[in-house]
């Protein structure tokens, strides 16, 4: 558990293997219970007193609750689970700045529309074309199960550019995966976006992407006579 990991003498690796369970756990949870609310994501920052977990959500409202009660019941849950002192984890609600380019909501939003009854082609059409309008460099949709028919099969739609390999795959690349209850059977909807590049790192990523050279112009050119 991650609770008294200082305190406990053990390996890096068990430290490590735990957080990432714990991490693992909290996602579970909140992907469960806050998943009409927007969410998307999760951030865990250990302090020396307390451990302070950041929902990211785009309704942060929703998940405070009513005088904030619905966040107080999340926090006892979770104490409890992971016996810590009263006190010892705090949980905030930020709110997500552009829910556009984010995998986790446009894979929720994209379920919900499917089981609202809405046709596959439709609804991801309607995804791809609000991810893309929010700046996003492409967009990947794809829907795999009983669409029509007794036969399964992957619909894929995409937009844009999109990398699926190396590096900057996995530092451009967001995904998410949602599983649909539909009456035919269970539908897979998996969402991929390529973020755009941002030197601020605020939507994108800071890094450029690698087969992008920039060409500086030499320095003391323009006195030189040709």
């Amino acid at each position: 558990q991650a609770c008294n990991m200082s305190a406990l003498n053990i390996s890096k690796k068990r430290k490590f293997v735990a957080d990432g369970v714990f991490y693992s756990e909290l996602n579970e949870l909140f992907s469960r219970q806050l998943a009409e609310d927007g969410y998307a994501g999760l951030e865990v920052r250990v302090t020396s007193a307390t451990i302070e977990i950041i929902i990211k959500a785009t309704r942060t409202q929703d998940v405070l609750g009513e005088k904030g009660q619905r966040i107080r019941e999340l926090t006892s849950v979770v104490q409890k689970r992971f016996n810590f002192p009263e006190g010892a984890v705090e949980i905030f609600a930020d709110r997500v700045a552009n829910r556009g380019l984010n995998a986790q909501t446009q894979a929720e939003s994209l379920k919900y529309k499917l089981l609202g009854g809405l046709a596959v082609r439709r609804a991801c059409y309607g995804v791809l074309r609000f991810v893309m309008e929010s700046g996003a460099k492409g967009a990947e949709v794809s829907v795999s199960g009983k669409v029509r028919g007794q036969r399964a099969k992957t619909q894929k739609f995409s937009d844009g550019y999109m990398i699926k390999t190396g590096h900057a795959y996995e530092e451009y690349v967001e995904t998410a995966v949602r599983h649909v209850m539909m009456r035919q059977g269970v539908l897979g909807v998996k969402v991929a976006i390529m973020l755009p590049h941002d030197p601020k790192g605020i939507i994108g990523p800071k890094t450029l992407l690698s087969d992008i050279i920039t060409i500086l112009e030499p320095k003391g050119e323009e006195s030189r006579a040709y």
